[in-house]
């Protein structure tokens, strides 16, 4: 807009000055939003499970704290988890790498589908499923699951291993 049509219309100068000094944001309340930013990121190995097969950050909630949750799991290539169940129902997004996963309650990584970054998976309560990374990947999978906990993992078969090295 030129200078002579700012004079003629219903705005001046000094009332567009007034609303871009009106627009400039405030500080952040940390309170109120909260930031994570990914060097910040607290990484913890899976525990009782085979070393590098995957780590896991908690950003909301926890899994054994009744309520919303939403984690990250690192998956590292060569490792699938048992067919297994949940609860509640789990979202899942896929924000790195390729994630291999699969509905059943038999395990045939053959028969895994790749979902990779930027997928959606819904798991739905009470069903057998099974998931992970194939050993040929050269990047683990990154993803972002939410759902209400606590988690009550199911094993479909709880005498075989949680989790398989292809």
């Amino acid at each position: 807009m030129t200078r002579a049509q700012l004079a003629g219309s219903s705005y001046s100068l000094r009332s567009l000055s007034r609303l871009a000094t009106a627009a400039q944001a405030s500080k952040i309340n940390p309170s109120e939003t909260a930031i994570t930013l990914p060097n910040e990121i607290s990484w913890v190995a899976w525990s009782g499970l085979p070393p590098h097969s995957g780590e896991m950050a908690t950003l909301y909630g926890g899994l054994d704290k009744p309520g919303p949750y939403l984690v990250l799991m690192k998956w590292y290539p060569g490792y699938m988890s048992a067919p297994h169940s949940y609860a509640t129902d789990r979202l899942s997004l896929v924000l790195s790498g390729t994630w291999w996963v699969n509905s059943g309650a038999d395990f045939d990584p053959d028969a895994t589908v790749p979902v990779p970054a930027g997928g959606f998976i819904r798991r739905v309560a009470r069903t057998p499923h099974y998931d992970g990374v194939k050993k040929s990947a050269e990047v683990p999978a990154v993803i972002a699951l939410f759902g209400i906990a606590p988690v009550e993992l199911q094993l479909v078969d709880p005498i075989k291993p949680a989790w398989r090295q292809l």
